[in-house]
């Protein structure tokens, strides 16, 4: 994932602009012999650790905000893998 930012500051912001390059890299992965299965785990937040994020949310709202952002964007970069591997005449659940 990209980061923006000047070299000043400590800290990064996520480039949550651009899922399309993201399923783009993981399309290409898939193409490569990766299955659909494993790429959409790693692109997935794991129940798991969504239920950590919401309980530290609790504490802190910029980080629920960003949490949010983080699944909001995981979710654009699923469908628009799950897009490219169906347009490529796979079966995709």
């Amino acid at each position: 994932m990209a980061m923006e930012g000047d070299s000043q500051s400590t800290t990064a912001v996520p480039d949550f602009e651009a899922p399309e390059r993201e399923a783009a890299f993981f399309y290409g992965l898939f193409l490569r012999g990766h299955t659909y299965q494993e790429l959409r785990q790693d692109i997935e937040v794991p129940m798991a650790v969504m239920k950590q994020w919401q309980r530290h949310g609790r504490r802190d709202p910029n980080f629920a905000h960003l949490a949010d952002r983080v699944l909001s964007y995981r979710r654009r970069v699923l469908a628009i893998f799950k897009s490219l591997v169906s347009a490529d005449g796979e079966t995709v659940q």
